[in-house]
């Protein structure tokens, strides 16, 4: 009924996605997190939003673009047709993590991940390779070794790499091996959130160097270079989802930050 698809999108910038700052001033602005992993997600909603006012621009005729619009995501629901047209033929659900990196001296980055985010990631892109133990490497990963155990410094303290190191290559999506470790799924939370990009902000007054009212706020972002993945689902159609305008990879803000720099990313489409 439906053709399956994916998304695989890599942070080039951090990138925030939950509460607007304005909204909160003054509190920690928390991205959206998956309700298991306690990692970072971006929601289905979205990545719909993005994809929808992107292709509008894709038109130089307002008309015309407004109609491509509604024939793959719907009416808006303020629309006398959305009682008509109110589902949308490109279906997306949230975007996970596969990878994020984490600061370790001497590499100096080293993306983790867990079996759970991996199960999912093979569920989405239909993988036949079994998911590697926990506490396995990549083959490019840095580790101090001593009486045949291997040992990596993080900046959270020593882990080891209890079930060695192993060609990971066909877990990253471009097929590029990063230094990297899968670590257990009960220990991926603690490390996401150490790993998170986090920074206190300021609002000036126009015409003075003082904070303005509420203008002070905390925010936290996943870091650059994270790697994540969402599945596309499309309903059969004779016409041809063309977000990109031909290409299968395109840059995209996500995210509510874009005024201090959160929120630039890659997207490359599989399968579509």
């Amino acid at each position: 009924m439906y053709k399956r698809a994916h998304g695989i999108i890599e942070t080039l910038s951090p990138l925030h996605v939950g509460a607007a700052a304005g909204e909160e001033s003054g509190n920690l602005n928390l991205i959206f997190r998956d309700q298991f992993t306690q990692t970072g997600i971006i929601p289905a909603s979205s990545l719909r939003g993005r994809f929808r006012a992107d292709m509008r621009q894709c038109f130089d005729d307002e008309a015309q673009g407004n109609a491509q619009v509604n024939y793959w995501y719907g009416e808006a629901a303020d629309s006398e047709r959305s009682n008509v047209n109110n589902e949308s033929i490109v279906k997306f659900e949230h975007a996970s993590i596969i990878w994020f990196p984490v600061f370790s001296p001497g590499q100096p980055m080293v993306w983790v991940s867990s079996p759970r985010l991996l199960k999912r990631y093979k569920r989405i892109t239909e993988m036949t390779q079994e998911v590697p133990e926990p506490y396995t490497g990549s083959r490019k990963l840095r580790t101090r070794e001593a009486r045949g155990q291997r040992t990596l410094f993080f900046n959270i303290g020593f882990l080891t790499i209890d079930n060695g190191i192993t060609n990971l290559s066909a877990w990253f999506p471009n097929g590029e091996e990063l230094p990297a470790v899968i670590v257990d799924d009960a220990d991926i939370g603690m490390i996401h959130d150490m790993a998170l990009y986090r920074q206190s902000r300021v609002r000036l007054k126009e015409d003075q160097k003082v904070v303005d009212d509420n203008g002070f706020f905390n925010t936290e972002a996943l870091p650059e270079g994270t790697i994540l993945v969402f599945p596309i689902a499309l309903r059969k159609t004779d016409a041809t989802w063309n977000p990109f305008n031909g290409k299968r990879k395109a840059e995209m803000y996500l995210g509510g930050l874009e005024s201090i720099g959160f929120g630039y990313c890659e997207l490359t489409l599989k399968g579509v």
